[in-house]
């Protein structure tokens, strides 16, 4: 992977000291950074899972509405903001890496550069 826009690299270096769990994906959906307070709800430190491309992050946390009803990729909040550039919100459930099911609430927003540029999104969470 490249140089990242300088607004995220001082995205993740501000997530990196904030307390909230937090996630950055790139335009292209690729998963490149979670906070220590997300490896505690993701079940997984950062640096053991690397950055993780977009095709694989549906199967590794397999997420559905609270009430275990399926939910579409593109309902997740980070998807919302990637896609339609505009902050979302929503309750969800999702199985962690030991193979858990944590309910959470998930912010998400579009990360855009100056100049217009979208540069991806972040999504900050906390167990319901």
């Amino acid at each position: 992977m490249g140089q990242q826009p300088i607004e995220v690299i001082l995205l993740r270096q501000w997530a990196s000291y904030i307390a909230v769990p937090m996630w950055i994906c790139d335009e292209a959906g690729d998963l490149i950074y979670y906070n220590e307070p997300a490896e505690e709800v993701l079940g997984q430190r950062f640096d053991e899972a690397g950055i993780i491309n977009a095709s694989e992050l549906a199967g590794r946390y397999v997420t559905s509405e609270l009430d275990g009803t399926p939910l579409a990729a593109r309902e997740l909040p980070i998807v919302v903001a990637l896609q339609d550039r505009i902050p979302s919100h929503r309750a969800l459930r999702f199985k962690d890496h030991l193979g858990r099911w944590r309910a959470i609430q998930v912010s998400a927003a579009p990360i855009e550069g100056q100049g217009g540029r979208h540069l991806g999104a972040f999504a900050m969470f906390w167990e319901s």
